[in-house]
């Protein structure tokens, strides 16, 4: 209501010229957050990579890519603070449970630009101890930031190994640009999507909801542009891998 009246101000101050543009932006705006358009730009990438029907018999490890914990929030209470994207640690934590001649490793370092904070994988180490992994089972890479270091940190700490059977573990909006990262460096992973914003069919209109439908759409947007970027900068070989 505070941007409308904003808007309707500005608007009976200005021109011609910027009245369009306002009434445009405002349109834009009640646009965004009335229809479900981050769900529609989600959509396939969700939808990219299916779950697998069945598992290899013998898994060599399992990764998991950072991202499902609020950083700043557990160095400010000293204990892991999870986010919407925590399903990458349920689905690992069921799968180290269900295959436990595997390794779990987790690969993720610190998101914020100041330096001294501590990497997410400290705190998710915690976490995945206190649910039962095994501490002989779990491996922890700490030093990534990116996507595409998550790969080339983990391709260069296993070596040879890479060419087992590796189950992948991330969000399925995010997974399109991890297998292309990983397999940019010769590493063909078994990808396992979790985390799912979207019912797989298409998104109907739903009542309002705009504060969801925003968080959608910035999902949506970080992963298809990180897709073009990653393309240009020769992260990836497609510019959306496929399976």
């Amino acid at each position: 209501m505070l941007l409308l009246g904003a808007l309707i101000g500005s608007f009976r101050r200005r021109g011609r010229g910027g009245r369009v543009f306002l009434l445009l932006a405002l349109l834009l705006t009640l646009a965004l957050a009335v229809l479900p358009v981050g769900g529609w730009l989600l959509l396939p990438l969700e939808n990219r990579f299916p779950p697998p029907a069945s598992l290899p018999e013998h898994i060599d490890g399992i990764l998991v890519l950072g991202g499902s914990l609020d950083g700043e929030a557990s160095a400010a209470r000293g204990q892991p603070v999870l986010n919407d994207s925590a399903e990458r640690l349920t689905a690992a934590v069921a799968l180290a449970h269900a295959h436990p001649e595997a390794r779990l490793i987790f690969s993720g370092g610190s998101s914020s630009i100041w330096p001294g904070q501590e990497p997410e994988a400290r705190y998710v180490e915690r976490l995945l101890l206190d649910l039962g992994v095994p501490p002989a089972q779990l491996t922890i890479e700490s030093t990534s930031r990116t996507t595409q270091e998550n790969a080339a940190h983990l391709t260069q700490l296993l070596g040879a190994q890479t060419q087992g059977n590796w189950v992948l573990v991330t969000s399925a909006s995010h997974m399109p640009r991890a297998v292309g990262c990983f397999r940019h460096l010769g590493w063909q992973v078994i990808p396992y999507p979790v985390d799912y914003r979207t019912e797989g069919k298409g998104e109907p209109l739903k009542p309002i909801e705009p504060i969801a439908g925003f968080a959608d759409l910035s999902v949506a947007l970080h992963e298809w542009l990180g897709l073009v970027a990653y393309r240009i900068q020769g992260a990836t070989d497609a510019w959306l891998p496929a399976p």
